[in-house]
């Protein structure tokens, strides 16, 4: 099990969860899960928010979208436009791609026009676990419903 850069234990896992912007009572939906997602990453977010991860069929109000994205995985913007689907308006998309240099990487310029095309802009990065970069992104205020 993989376990965030620089992180130990459990509470230091619950603290990046926390960072990227998850907390308590959020329901969280995850698309693009495949068996190379790391679970430490994934569990986190359950503890922070206290309850399961809803999958892709989920079709209620999700207050975050965990979206695992690799390259070759399709057209990225098509794909933070589904993520947007359920999203609350006040909600946000923390994108999860294969850090840079690893095989299935996501070039930070595809990730940059892709979620321009979508209409969502990047407010954080950072590292999630030995082989996931994060990026939280959010629809301008003045673009939510």
């Amino acid at each position: 099990m993989n376990t965030p850069v620089g992180t130990s234990g459990r509470s230091d896992r619950t603290t990046l969860a926390a960072r990227l912007g998850f907390v308590q009572g959020q329901i969280v939906q995850e698309l693009g899960w495949e068996e190379d997602v790391d679970n430490a990453v994934r569990f986190a977010i359950e503890d922070v928010v206290g309850s399961e991860l809803e999958d892709e069929d989920y079709s209620g109000a999700a207050d975050g979208v965990l979206l695992w994205w690799r390259d070759g995985d399709g057209d990225l913007a098509d794909g933070l436009v589904d993520a947007v689907t359920n999203l609350d308006e006040s909600g946000f998309i923390c994108l999860l791609t294969p850090r840079p240099g690893s095989p299935d990487a996501v070039p930070v310029s595809d990730v940059d026009e892709a979620a321009k095309t979508a209409g969502l802009s990047a407010c954080c990065a950072m590292a999630a676990g030995e082989d996931w970069a994060a990026m939280r992104l959010v629809a301008p205020k003045h673009g939510r419903r």
